[in-house]
């Protein structure tokens, strides 16, 4: 495990961009461990409308299916419409 240090500033702040690597981050959850260590977990939000997918094992596991299948299609030759 990689160790970095952060160092607080004047109102005992300390920035997490150099942890969090990707931009997808929302939100972070802190726990403060039996031996005072520090717990982040980076957390993502979805939209209120997409929450539905992520109730619904079913139709996730679709999309899933879906988005893992080879996605091309082929609709023959347009040369016909080429001027």
């Amino acid at each position: 495990m990689a160790e970095i240090t952060l160092t607080l500033d004047a109102k005992k702040r300390i920035s997490l961009s150099k942890l969090l690597k990707f931009n997808e981050v929302s939100s972070v959850t802190a726990s403060i461990l039996e031996n005072g260590n520090i717990l982040l977990k980076p957390m993502v939000s979805i939209p209120a409308q997409e929450l539905w997918l992520h109730r619904n094992p079913k139709a996730l596991a679709g999309v899933k299916k879906g988005l893992a299948q080879k996605g091309t299609i082929d609709r023959g030759s347009f040369s016909k419409y080429a001027k």
